[in-house]
C-alpha cells in the first residue's frame, strides 16, 4: 500500500534534490583538479625516471644536479595547478599532465645527447631547454591569471592578424635575422639569444582566423553553387582563401620555410571547414596546397632538393651531396636500430644523426624507446589533440569553438608533418615537434596553447545549467 505524499513533503523533496545537485556541482571542480594532481604526479615520476635511466645508461650512476632542476620545474607546474584550483577550477584536467610528460621526455632525450657530445653549462641544449621550460610554464600561469575571459580576444581580431603578419616578416628585416641558421625564420635579439617568431605568429593568426570566420561565416555558408553533389563557394567568397594561400607561398619563397607556410594554410583550411561544414572548402584548399608546393618545387631549388632527397633518399649520390638525405637516412637507421623495445635510455647512439635534439628528436626517442615507446608518445599527442577538439566542440560560442579546434588541429598537423618527414612518409620540413624538440620559442608557444585550452574549457564547464523540475 502506497503512502500518500503531502504537498509539504513534495516541496521538501524538491529542495533536497536541489541541494544535492548544488553539492555535486561544487564537488565537481575539486574532483577535476584532484584528478589532474594525480596525473601530474605520474608525469613527474615518468620524467624523473627517464632522466635517471639516461644517467644510468650513459654515465653508470646518478647525477643529482639535473634532477634538482627537474624538481624546480615540477614546482612551477604545481604552481600552475594551484592557480587553476582558484582561477579556473573547471578547466580540463588532462592537458597539463600530457604537456608535462611530453616536455619531460624531450628534456631527458636532449640531456642524453648532451652527455654524448660532452656539452656543459649554457652550451648544453638541455640547460637552455630547462630555462625555456621555466619561461614557458610561467607564461602559461600568467595567461591563465590575466585572461579571465577568452572572449575578450574576439575584440582584437584584426589586431591579432596584424601582429601575426609582423611576427612572420620579422626574420626578413635587415639586422634582425639570425645568421647561420639556414632558413630565414630566426630572429636574433642583441646577439644573446634567438627565437622563431612564426611559433607565436600561429597563435595570433589562429585568433584572427577564428574572429574573422565568426564574422563572415554567414556569407560563406548561405550562398554557392551545387555541383557534383556539393555546394561550391562563389568567387567572391574564395578571396580570403586565396589571400592566405599567397601569404603562405610568400613565406616559402622569402623565408625558405616550407613547414610554416604549409602549417598556416592547413590551419586556416581546418578552421574554415569547422566554421562552414563544407567539404568543398577542403577540396579547394587541398588543390591550392598541391599547386603551391608544385610551383615552389619548380621555382625554388630549396623545395626541389627537399623533394628530391625524400624521393631518392637511399641513392648514394643524394646521401653524399650537400643538403641531401644523409640526416634522413641516419634517422631511419636509428629507428631500425631501436626495433620494437628500443636499446634503452642512454644506451643507443642517437647523437650520430645531425640535429638529433631538434628536427630529429623523434628518431632519437624511437631508437632508445623503440616502436612501443614511440607509439606511446604518439598516443599522448592523439589524446592531447582530442581533448582540444572536445573543448572546441563543447564551446559556448563560435569564437571559442573555432579557436580551440584550430589550435588543436595545428598541433596535430605539426606532429604529422614532423613524424611523417623523419619517417619518409612525406618530404621533411623545418618545423619542431611540439613539446619534445629543443627550441625555446616553440616550447613557449605550445604552453600558451595549453593555457588557452584551460581557459576555454573552464568557461565551457562553468556555464550555467538549467535545472528542470
Amino acid at each position: 500500500m502506497t503512502t500518500p505524499t503531502k504537498p509539504g513533503d513534495t516541496a521538501e523533496l524538491k529542495a533536497d534534490t536541489t541541494v544535492m545537485k548544488a553539492l555535486r556541482t561544487l564537488r565537481m571542480p575539486q574532483t577535476q583538479r584532484n584528478r589532474e594532481l594525480g596525473l601530474l604526479l605520474l608525469a613527474f615520476a615518468v620524467s624523473g625516471s627517464a632522466v635517471a635511466l639516461v644517467q644510468l645508461g650513459a654515465l653508470g650512476g646518478i647525477e643529482w644536479t639535473i634532477l634538482y632542476y627537474f624538481g624546480a620545474l615540477a614546482v612551477l607546474v604545481l604552481t600552475l595547478h594551484i592557480v587553476l584550483r582558484f582561477r579556473a577550477p573547471n578547466a580540463d584536467p588532462i592537458v597539463v599532465p600530457i604537456a608535462t610528460t611530453l616536455t619531460g621526455l624531450g628534456l631527458a632525450m636532449i640531456y642524453r645527447i648532451d652527455i654524448a657530445i660532452d656539452a656543459e653549462g649554457w652550451d648544453a641544449a638541455s640547460t637552455r631547454q630547462i630555462a625555456w621550460t621555466a619561461i614557458a610554464v610561467a607564461g602559461a600561469v600568467l595567461l591563465v591569471v590575466l585572461l579571465r575571459n577568452y572572449r575578450v580576444l574576439f575584440r582584437y581580431t584584426y589586431v591579432s592578424g596584424f601582429v601575426g603578419l609582423i611576427l612572420l616578416i620579422l626574420p626578413v628585416i635587415p639586422g634582425l635575422a639570425a645568421e647561420g641558421t639556414g632558413a630565414a625564420v630566426w630572429v636574433s635579439i642583441g646577439g644573446l639569444f634567438t627565437f622563431q617568431p612564426a611559433e607565436l605568429a600561429k597563435i595570433a593568426l589562429a585568433i584572427f582566423f577564428a574572429g574573422y570566420l565568426v564574422r563572415t561565416r554567414e556569407s560563406m555558408t548561405s550562398t554557392g553553387h551545387r555541383f557534383l553533389g556539393m555546394t561550391w563557394p562563389r568567387a567572391r567568397e574564395i578571396g580570403p582563401l586565396l589571400i592566405i594561400w599567397v601569404v603562405s607561398l610568400a613565406i616559402i619563397v622569402l623565408q625558405r620555410d616550407l613547414g610554416t607556410g604549409v602549417l598556416i594554410f592547413g590551419m586556416f583550411i581546418a578552421m574554415l571547414y569547422t566554421a562552414t561544414g563544407r567539404t568543398s572548402w577542403v577540396l579547394i584548399g587541398l588543390g591550392l596546397a598541391v599547386a603551391g608546393v608544385f610551383i615552389a618545387s619548380q621555382v625554388m631549388t630549396y623545395v626541389g632538393s627537399r623533394i628530391s632527397a625524400w624521393w631518392h633518399a637511399f641513392d648514394p649520390e643524394v646521401i653524399a651531396r650537400d643538403g641531401g638525405s644523409y640526416q634522413l637516412v641516419e634517422g631511419i637507421f636509428g629507428l631500425a636500430q631501436g626495433g620494437l623495445v628500443g636499446t634503452g635510455l642512454g644506451q643507443g647512439r642517437p647523437y650520430l644523426t645531425p640535429l638529433s635534439q631538434s628536427d630529429y628528436i623523434v628518431p632519437s626517442l624511437g631508437e632508445e624507446l623503440g616502436l612501443i615507446g614511440l607509439f606511446a608518445i604518439l598516443c599522448l599527442y592523439m589524446l592531447f589533440v582530442s581533448r582540444g577538439i572536445r573543448i572546441g566542440l563543447a564551446g559556448q560560442d563560435d569564437f571559442g569553438k573555432l579557436l580551440a579546434t584550430g589550435l588543436a588541429f595545428t598541433i596535430a598537423l605539426q606532429v604529422f608533418i614532423m613524424v611523417g618527414g623523419v619517417t619518409r612518409l612525406i618530404p621533411l620540413t623545418g618545423l619542431t615537434t611540439p613539446f619534445l624538440a629543443a627550441g625555446g620559442s616553440s616550447l613557449v608557444a605550445n604552453w600558451l596553447i595549453v593555457a588557452l585550452f584551460l581557459r576555454v574549457s573552464d568557461a565551457v564547464r562553468s556555464r550555467p545549467r538549467v535545472v528542470i523540475g
